[in-house]
């Protein structure tokens, strides 16, 4: 009967040790990604959140703005109708175009800290 050549073969101790140390370092390299990973999608999910808060902020702020804009435009249209005469109108007028102008400028000024403070957020690139 013929014996079989494999059937008594060892693994050097030196190949053991090789293919265990590959092993571990796979491991190890793949902790290592899987680690970078997820700290890459926490950074990217508190951008998002930043981002997503940051545009709810101004969403909000313009329908505010809006509000404020419409009613002072009716209530420029009362203000007119109940004017006494063309003199009175033009400084109706006049008064509702120097106060919707410095509230526009204020605004925008809001807005614009808005702007600068959602680029300061951890997470947003400057």
């Amino acid at each position: 009967m013929a014996t079989n050549p494999t059937q008594n073969y060892e693994i050097p101790p030196e190949m053991r040790d090789f293919a265990e140390k590959s092993v571990e370092q796979a491991r190890k390299a793949i902790d290592g990604f899987m680690s970078a990973a997820q700290k890459t999608a926490e950074t990217v999910e508190g951008s998002a959140n930043t981002v997503q808060a940051s545009a709810k902020d101004a969403a909000r702020k313009t329908f505010s703005y809006t509000e404020q804009n419409l009613s002072a435009a009716f209530d420029l249209a009362q203000r007119m109708v109940r004017a006494k005469d063309v003199q009175e109108a033009m400084q109706i007028q006049a008064e509702f175009v120097r106060t919707q102008f410095e509230a526009m400028e204020a605004q925008m000024k809001e807005f614009g800290s808005m702007a600068q403070s959602a680029m300061k957020q951890p997470g947003s690139k400057k």
